[in-house]
């Protein structure tokens, strides 16, 4: 990246429209709900997402879901996204997404795109892939990451995706609860832990495992942030501040948008710089 021509990083936006291959209508009715959730319109493809952020000068971090498991609809291929960081790395970082079910068959895609020299980070989503983050399936993963010293996002707290669904589409929240984080943050030290998203209801946990646990930070991502709980902005302000990161995720928030509320809710102008651009260069180990 070209760090010293970006005015910020936003470390969390989500890939949603192929190029490469049709829509699943397996995934439409989760896509339905959470356009409802989010009052999100039309998404937008990859080269639009990089198109949009590199006009902002923001740099960004992307990744698909791979659901595969849980929901059964085809994921948008990692390599696809790998691609695009690799036409614009001056200004854009490529996340995988592997479900942990995925076993050994896993491991191996994972070696393999970390091998190619792109992928830089991993995503999982507890919740829509199914799983306890600290179940030992996903511990052989895990110790891929960890190897290279690469960062990984979990979704963590409540999810829009399945939000007023019935029976929320057959997702379990409680997958998603930060504490399950603690186990895995303490059994690998050398991978850093990205909490997405104010995690509502279970703020304090998130806040409790950051502060504890040196590799883990905490990412603002899917809230504008004139709705954050108030213990989230004063430890953003206080003990935290160097373990706050910017994420939008877009395209279900715009980062106009959350920018613009960001500067307007109670966060000191001395954390500014930290939360939207230098937390984000040392948890990502970018210099």
């Amino acid at each position: 990246m070209k760090l010293d021509e970006l005015i910020a990083i936003d470390v969390h936006t989500h890939a949603e429209v192929s190029c490469r291959q049709e829509p699943d209508e397996m995934w439409k009715p989760f896509e339905e709900a959470s356009s409802k959730y989010f009052k999100a319109g039309k998404r937008p493809t990859i080269a639009e997402t990089v198109a949009y952020y590199r006009e902002r000068k923001i740099g960004l971090v992307m990744f698909t879901v791979d659901s595969e498991f849980q929901i059964g609809n085809r994921r948008i291929p990692n390599e696809e996204v790998a691609d695009a960081a690799r036409e614009n790395s001056d200004m854009m970082i490529a996340f995988a997404s592997i479900d942990p079910h995925k076993g050994k068959m896993g491991v191996r895609e994972a070696r393999a795109l970390i091998e190619d020299g792109v992928i830089r980070g991993f995503k999982f989503h507890p919740t829509v892939q199914g799983f306890m983050p600290n179940d030992r399936m996903a511990y052989q993963l895990y110790e891929v990451i960890a190897e290279h010293k690469l960062p990984a996002i979990f979704h963590t707290g409540h999810s829009g995706i399945g939000t007023g669904m019935p029976g929320g589409g057959g997702l379990r929240l409680k997958y998603s609860n930060p504490m399950h984080l603690d186990d895995v943050a303490a059994d690998f030290p050398d991978m850093t832990v990205i909490l997405a998203h104010p995690s509502w209801p279970w703020q304090d946990e998130a806040l409790s495992v950051c502060m504890h646990k040196p590799n883990v930070y905490i990412d603002l991502s899917g809230w504008s942030p004139k709705y954050f709980p108030p213990q989230l902005v004063q430890y953003a302000n206080g003990q935290l501040k160097h373990k706050m990161l910017f994420g939008s995720d877009y395209p279900l928030i715009s980062p106009d948008r959350w920018i613009k509320d960001f500067k307007e809710a109670g966060f000191k102008p001395e954390v500014h710089d930290l939360i939207l651009k230098q937390n984000a260069i040392k948890a990502l180990k970018l210099q």
